[in-house]
């Protein structure tokens, strides 16, 4: 195992002190009645911020607003419902085993636990488990349109990496049906004035008193006004850092820097380079493209995925017969077939198109085929399953998916690390709760398909709004005020930070820059990573970095809606994200789930870990830029299912 001794200072190891003991089934119910309480008449005494309104931070304002906290909650889009978690399409999962198949709240905590290749805590996955199935009953009773069988029971279909029908789904909009339900609940509380939310408005900061977290500094995206916001704790709930690599599923304004600020801050940062490829995504056409657009994992249910067996066979899909097809998934692993985890699936698409059997142009695809499916099941039955996601296909690429296959290829989608997070999904600065996509709890090295808006729900309605009551109920809160020393540095730090940006006045535009750094961190670690191209976008990062810093053009000035100075500031933080990214990819000397390292592999290709030496959550705490950081281990315990080398054959 090679040293990196120079990379990094070892730092005391990690303890999630909050995670209770016990048989697992009864950790959480010993957590939430261990916890203390806050009477209904302290909570309107009490402010709390939370920052996002995707699923997670829509669902936690709602319930901590309902419960009598004063919410001050903000997201940079223009209204709540933007949040990028209206983008999710296939479904969300719960142990509800309705279809009778075998489910149960244990196997969707064994298939998470393995899906994430043995990477995750077992108690916080147990209790996302448990909480599955309360999720479902929220949501129906706000009247989310989930799909029905003729009989009018809720429908449920498969996803990668299970055997069981568990995904809840609303055609490709689950995620889009979901975020209405949690905004009418957060819109209520807006109208009973027990949530004051603040659009178009961007974290910049945090705000750190006494050792906790106090408030946040944000811009106001139209005026440019920059003020400071005070609470008692503060909830970031602002998703994953997928556009570092610049081309991903993301929408464009998906960015890291409340999490990078807070890290800042002193909030230790867990396993940046579990990074998820989907498998399910059109391929990109030129590089005029500035995303990538993500076709549901759902459509693995009836869609066969295939190559030609020839390499640089360049006929028309109709022309080349079934015996010269090779359904490669279906073939390598025949017990799962299609629905293997999304790392699998990618990298097998990866190995097809490197030995030259790829599609379409520049032989960066696979066909993902619903012949057979339209010719079992009519192709009305196709429509109502996939009917959007079949238009969304057609409108990008101008060809129709009923009648020639879809061109897929993987890209860049979650992002499992984030912050670290003890079971109370409190950070490791006091006060400041981390919730979604945002925290790394868990996922371990790979997410499961229909696990994203499992976890944004189960943190939101359920988590937090029990665990946060512990925190504030334990008091120490004392004034603070716009005059307060550390208020005073953190906001002249946030606009010295911004009138150096914008006196730059340079020649490269912020998109050159991100396109650049997006390249860097695809190729050298994106899908396969080594040490060899480790080591050399490490040299490129901060030589990137210096020239951004000093070759940048903004037009505009900082009082008024800026969008170049807005993505230069999120750019900024890539720019140092990726460091870290980069150097966590190249000390984890392993291969699991979504990080590949092709000097750990079997001798079938699959990713080989190293229990004995990477059973741990990496925690790193931030130095200065440039700096070694410094990094804590939480080792992982498996008490109940334990580390095996991942079969789907």
């Amino acid at each position: 195992m090679t040293d990196h001794s120079d990379l990094f200072t070892l730092g005391a190891p990690l303890v999630d002190g909050a995670a209770p003991s016990g048989p697992i089934e009864g950790r959480w119910d010993k957590r939430k009645f261990d916890a203390k309480l806050v009477n209904p008449a302290n909570r309107r005494k009490h402010k709390v911020i939370v920052v996002g309104t995707g699923l997670a931070g829509g669902s936690a304002g709602a319930t901590l607003a309902e419960q009598g906290y004063h919410v001050t909650q903000f997201c940079f889009q223009d209204s709540p419902r933007r949040a990028h978690s209206v983008a999710a399409q296939g479904g969300i999962n719960a142990a509800k085993n309705y279809r009778n198949d075998g489910d149960s709240v244990y196997r969707l905590f064994y298939d998470t636990v393995k899906g994430g290749d043995f990477r995750s805590r077992e108690s916080n996955v147990y209790r996302l488990a448990q909480i599955s199935t309360q999720i479902i009953d929220q949501c129906v009773a706000q009247g989310v349109p989930f799909a029905r069988e003729y009989g009018g029971l809720l429908d449920t279909r498969s996803f990668g990496g299970v055997q069981v029908q568990r995904t809840f789904y609303a055609r490709g909009q689950t995620g889009q049906q979901l975020l209405i339900g949690a905004y009418q609940a957060l819109s209520r509380q807006i109208d009973a004035g027990n949530v004051e939310m603040h659009a178009r408005t961007e974290m910049l900061d945090l705000i750190v008193v006494d050792g906790k977290a106090r408030g946040i500094v944000a811009r106001d995206l139209v005026t440019g006004k920059i003020d400071t916001y005070f609470a008692d704790a503060v909830v970031l709930a602002t998703g994953g850092y997928g556009n570092v690599f610049f081309l991903s599923t993301n929408a464009k304004g998906s960015n890291a820097s409340a999490i990078w600020r807070a890290h800042k801050r002193g909030a230790y940062l867990a396993n940046p380079c579990y990074t998820q490829i989907h498998p399910t995504c059109i391929p990109r056409s030129g590089e005029h493209q500035s995303k990538l657009t993500l076709m549901s994992e759902s459509l693995r249910n009836d869609g066969r995925i295939w190559v030609p067996e020839k390499m640089g066979d360049t006929r028309p899909p109709h022309q080349i017969p079934e015996n010269e097809r090779d359904y490669y998934l279906e073939r390598i692993y025949p017990a799962f077939g299609n629905l293997v985890p999304r790392d699998i699936a990618s990298r097998a698409a990866k190995n097809q198109c490197d030995q030259g059997r790829g599609v379409g142009p520049g032989g960066l695809g696979v066909y993902l085929d619903f012949a057979d499916a339209i010719k079992r099941l009519g192709r009305p039955a196709v429509e109502a399953k996939y009917g959007n996601l079949f238009d969304m296909y057609a409108r990008i690429t101008a060809e129709n998916p009923y009648e020639t296959p879809m061109r897929i290829y993987p890209a860049i989608h979650y992002t499992m690390g984030g912050l670290w997070v003890d079971y109370d999904l409190q950070s490791t600065i006091p006060g400041l709760f981390v919730i979604g996509e945002a925290n790394f709890s868990d996922h371990g090295a790979n997410r499961l398909g229909a696990s994203a808006l499992m976890q944004g729900l189960a943190d939101g309605y359920f988590v937090l709004p029990s665990t946060i009551n512990d925190y504030i109920a334990r008091g120490g809160f004392g004034d603070i005020n716009a005059q307060t020393p550390e208020v005073v540095a953190t906001q002249n730090e946030v606009t010295g930070r911004i009138d150096q940006l914008l006196s730059i006045n340079g020649t490269r535009t912020v998109d050159s820059f991100h396109r650049e750094l997006g390249n860097v961190v695809w190729d050298q670690c994106g899908m396969a990573r080594n040490e060899g191209g480790l080591r050399k976008a490490l040299d490129r990062i901060p030589e990137l970095r210096q020239e951004f810093w000093s070759t940048v053009k903004i037009p505009g000035t900082g009082y008024e809606l800026n969008q170049q100075l807005e993505k230069a500031g999120r750019v900024a933080d890539f720019m140092e994200f990726a460091e870290l990214l980069v150097r966590d990819a190249l000390v984890r000397e392993e291969s699991c789930g979504g990080h590949f390292r092709e000097e750990h592999q079997t001798s079938d290709g699959e990713a080989a870990r190293d229990d004995d030496n990477f059973s741990f959550v990496s925690a790193w705490e931030y130095t200065g830029v440039g700096e070694n950081p410094v990094l804590h281990k939480e080792d992982l315990v498996f008490d109940y299912v334990h580390p095996a080398q991942r079969s789907y054959a």
